[in-house]
């Protein structure tokens, strides 16, 4: 066997560099993070799923159920009276993976959308949910998101291997 030795400093640091860099991937993933944040909260305002498909209009339903109730009418889908679901996201990240969502309990149903009653009945009798929800998929990773998250990755690659 053959053994080449070399021993170039620069060499040594730049590898040294983008092997810490591959070892703690936190500060990229907290970058990709708070961009799917952004374009999570993005989609309610286009009103569109990550495929790019349009939402389910607001149900005439949900519309009397408001103005009964003297709440604030917003003619967007998923854009209720109290503002929870469109702003409360939010991000975590680690050395090597990043997740993001909400903490509002409603969300996976607004989400995946539900069947008149599928959760059984209230105290009162009424079925929950009361009518049905269409999903309304706003979670997830577009096209653009994916071209984003790598273009992420490789100026964050590339920084590593030279810094200045």
């Amino acid at each position: 066997m053959i053994t080449v030795e070399f021993n170039d400093a620069e060499v040594l640091s730049a590898l040294d560099r983008v092997a810490r860099a591959v070892t703690d991937m936190t500060p990229v993933m907290e970058d990709i993070g708070e961009e799917m944040v952004d374009t999570t909260k993005n989609r309610f305002v286009t009103g569109t799923s990550p495929d790019g498909s349009a939402w389910a209009p607001k149900s005439a339903a949900t519309i009397a159920a408001y103005e009964r109730r003297d709440d604030p009418v917003d003619m967007r889908p998923l854009w209720g009276p109290t503002g929870d679901l469109h702003s409360n996201f939010a991000w975590e990240a680690g050395p090597g993976e990043v997740s993001w969502g909400t903490n509002v309990i409603y969300a996976a149903v607004q989400h995946f959308g539900a069947a008149q009653g599928a959760f059984g009945r209230s105290s009162r009798g009424g079925p929950i949910p009361w009518g049905a929800i269409p999903a309304r998929p706003f979670m997830g990773v577009s096209e653009e998101d994916r071209s984003g998250i790598l273009a992420a990755l490789e100026d964050w690659l590339t920084q590593a291997w030279d810094p200045s």
